[in-house]
């Protein structure tokens, strides 16, 4: 199964157990962390390398965690709106079931649920909800 993760923090293999069950066993798993801004001013007029330095480094982290737990996992740097990072990701990776893991309501990134659920939706497979922290 190719299972696309959507995550703007690091995660681990807990967060797919609590989405996937068993059928984590065997899958194949891209994580893309998009480059979000905190807030809509910083998304605004900020440099966005710290946005793209901090979604490599999340992207890198799940990777490396998933890959200690026995996960077949690869990542790559999505675009600062997540909507379009899960479609630029979906052009090119044929997902069979899709994670998308966001802040809690109070706490999201700016832009970080604009149009997501409807992205989602529109690509035809499966759509797991998570939560993290920061």
């Amino acid at each position: 199964m190719k299972v696309l993760v959507l995550t703007p923090e690091p995660i681990d293999d807990q967060v797919l157990r609590t989405s996937l069950g068993t059928e984590l066993a065997g899958a194949e798993v891209l994580v893309v962390s998009p480059a979000t801004n905190q807030s809509r001013l910083a998304f605004w007029v900020s440099d966005p390398d710290e946005a793209i330095a901090e979604a490599a480094a999340a992207e890198e982290e799940s990777v490396e965690r998933l890959e200690e737990a026995g996960v077949d996992a690869a990542g790559t740097v999505g675009e600062s709106e997540p909507a379009v990072a899960l479609q630029d990701a979906l052009a090119t990776f044929p997902a069979e079931r899709i994670v998308i893991v966001t802040h809690a309501e109070g706490d999201r990134d700016y832009r970080e649920d604009a149009g997501l659920a409807e992205t989602a939706a529109g690509a035809g497979v499966p759509v797991d909800w998570a939560e993290v922290g920061r």
